[in-house]
């Protein structure tokens, strides 16, 4: 019975709130990788260095993901409908404000306030979809809206180099807008309106300043140790450790803590948290490191090297979708295992490349590794979401958003230190052209050697977590 519920197809109003949701993912890809290419105009546009304009990204990032946990709370306490509006709204007047910005503070002040909605919109999209859907049809929805945003993310190098080459670095900000538009005018339409989960509930302010400033020093210390300047790297990390303990202390000690920390008492919760950080470590890091063996060991240009690594988000779109149907039915564990152990495999063939390696099989392993990941995220996501009571649900979607980030972060970060350590920081330098290729190819090897064992350990994690399914899950969290 319950089976044969699991299959049932999303109605056309569900369809919608998907598509609305969706939007939001897409948006959110898109923007985080479409500005990258960007750069260096802008740069050049305001007279400043690259590193200095390199904050237009940390600016954003920083903001966003600090903002991830409150911007979940909120929604508990105001309801999500209206809050996700608003955050379409703000992150479409960011977006403009950025396009039309006169100097340079001035974009990053856009970029702040931009994050700002891209916060609302990404902590509460998963919760939306587990409060407004059923749970016959979670999986499918979190996977169509998994799709939409790996869609975003490999659209944006092509879109931004697009515009930027042909009109101005400005329209990739503008870009945002009739997108924001359509989204606003159809979530007003169908986006249902419930009732608030915890209106009596409180914002723990100090919490979300303590880790605010946390992650601005760990941002800051990775990048100082991604530069070869580990006195700086390592002394910014120390005080970073010390705001991360003191967010600790502050969340078991507050009646109403950003984090309900009691949930990591569930092992279930913890490991597929830590899974789902696997999974974008892997990816950012892979996305990160392949473009310097395309472009320095096989002296492909950097527009074809884009085109390769299209392989990867494009094996995540096809497979996110129908992982997540599949899990309604199944259950959320085997998917995911199978999804790692695919990874794997991709990776341990990624660490035995060379020199004469042919770009069509590097293709088809980057193409392994986004099936893989998108086999396993949809599961992931919707299993982290069974584990949580219902009002613990606005907080675990934003928790699962900064897990994502945060692994995003640490991906690029230790795949390049792992490369450095083989092959020297010239790595990382536009001079590494100069090093001989016996020499960088081993770093390569290593680095993705790296991201293999990453997945031995998403699978050791999993095999920890024991098997439920998706109807159960959502039974015994209703209950809750």
């Amino acid at each position: 019975m319950a089976s044969a519920a699991s299959r049932q197809p999303l109605t056309i109003n569900e369809l919608l709130i998907v598509i609305v949701i969706s939007l939001a993912s897409f948006m959110i890809g898109l923007d985080a990788t479409i500005v990258n290419i960007a750069l260096p105009t802008i740069a050049a546009s305001f007279g400043v260095s690259a590193v200095t304009a390199s904050w237009v990204l940390n600016a954003f990032f920083i903001v966003m993901v600090s903002l991830l946990l409150a911007a979940s709370r909120i929604g508990d306490i105001k309801g999500y409908r209206n809050l996700f509006l608003a955050g379409f709204l703000i992150f479409m007047a960011g977006s403009a404000a950025s396009g039309i910005a006169p100097d340079y503070s001035i974009l990053i002040l856009a970029r702040i306030f931009q994050a700002v909605g891209a916060a609302v919109i990404s902590a509460v999209g998963a919760v939306m979809v587990t409060s407004y859907l059923p749970s016959s049809v979670r999986g499918q929805a979190l996977g169509i809206v998994a799709m939409f945003l790996m869609l975003g993310i490999a659209l944006g190098p092509v879109t931004g180099g697009v515009l930027a080459g042909s009109f101005s670095w400005r329209y990739i900000f503008f870009v945002n807008v009739p997108i924001g538009i359509v989204a606003v005018l159809l979530g007003a339409r169908v986006l249902p309106r419930l009732e608030p989960v915890s209106p009596q509930a409180t914002l723990d302010i100090p919490g979300v300043a303590l880790f605010l400033v946390a992650l601005a020093f760990l941002i800051f210390g990775l990048t100082s140790f991604e530069k070869n300047n580990p006195l700086t790297g390592g002394a910014t990390l120390v005080v970073s450790f010390i705001f991360w303990i003191a967010f600790w202390i502050r969340e078991c000690r507050t009646p109403e803590p950003l984090i309900n920390l009691s949930l990591f008492k569930n092992r279930a919760y913890s490991s597929q948290n830590i899974c789902l950080m696997i999974v974008q470590m892997v990816m950012s890091g892979v996305m990160v490191i392949m473009p310097f063996y395309l472009e320095i060991i096989r002296g492909v240009t950097p527009d074809n090297a884009g085109l390769v690594l299209l392989s990867l988000p494009a094996g995540m779109i096809l497979t996110s979708p129908i992982s997540g149907k599949v899990s309604d039915v199944i259950g959320t564990k085997r998917p995911i295992i199978a999804g790692f152990g695919i990874c794997l495999a991709a990776m341990l063939l990624l660490s035995t490349i060379s020199a004469d390696t042919g770009i069509g099989w590097i293709g088809m392993l980057l193409f392994l590794l986004g099936a893989g990941s998108g086999i396993a995220f949809s599961p992931l996501t919707s299993a982290i979401m069974g584990e949580a009571s219902l009002k613990d649900r606005g907080a675990t979607s934003g928790l699962m958003r900064v897990m994502s980030n945060l692994g995003s972060t640490l991906g690029v970060a230790s795949v390049m230190c792992v490369a450095a350590l083989v092959a020297g920081p010239k790595i990382a330098q536009v001079a590494a052209h100069l090093i001989p290729l016996e020499e960088l190819v081993p770093a390569f090897d290593m680095a993705f050697l790296f991201c293999m064992l990453l997945e031995v350990a998403g699978i050791a994690l999993m095999l920890t977590v024991k098997a439920r399914s998706m109807v159960t899950a959502m039974e015994r969290t209703t209950a809750a």
